[in-house]
């Protein structure tokens, strides 16, 4: 197993689950979205930490200062923008995420240039379905019928 992978699994054992932090009475009303926001009511159960209700964020859960921030690879992550940026990563501690504001022909060098220099990249190029080309809808016009041929304008002689 290769030094990344065994560095991995000794985070993973290391490091509980994040807690899932949700807002005072989301569950109770539909108006009110879990996105966390501090309990600050005088007499809030979840403010006063009371049995039975959800924890509220505090110093103590936060993670340690050399595991936080790591992508799940145990590797450090290295926002890229520029195929040049790639010059300066360690593959051994570090893996390259391409900018999501990075444009398609761009985000295709800067891949081509991480597979040439070996690094692992945590968000590669998407390739889109190549679209097969539709055939061209032909309109055929209505045949004349015997019956339209054989009428005669009205108002003139006919020949």
């Amino acid at each position: 197993m290769s030094s990344n992978g065994e560095r991995a699994c000794k985070l993973s054992k290391k490091t509980r689950r994040a807690r899932r932090f949700v807002r005072q009475e989301s569950w109770r009303l539909v108006r009110v979205k879990e996105r966390w926001r501090r309990p600050r009511g005088r007499t809030s159960k979840m403010r006063l930490g009371m049995r039975g209700w959800p924890r509220a964020v505090k110093l103590g859960y936060k993670g340690k200062l050399d595991e936080r921030g790591l992508h799940p690879s145990g590797l450090r992550e290295i926002l890229v923008r520029r195929p040049e940026d790639l010059d300066k990563i360690d593959s051994k501690t570090q893996i390259v995420k391409i900018s999501h504001s990075v444009g398609e022909r761009k985000r295709i060098a800067i891949m081509e240039r991480a597979q040439a220099l070996e690094l692992t990249v945590a968000n590669p190029v998407s390739k889109k379905p190549e679209v097969a080309p539709t055939e061209e809808l032909v309109v055929k016009e209505p045949e004349p019928t015997k019956a339209a041929e054989e009428e005669v304008p009205t108002g003139g002689k006919p020949e």
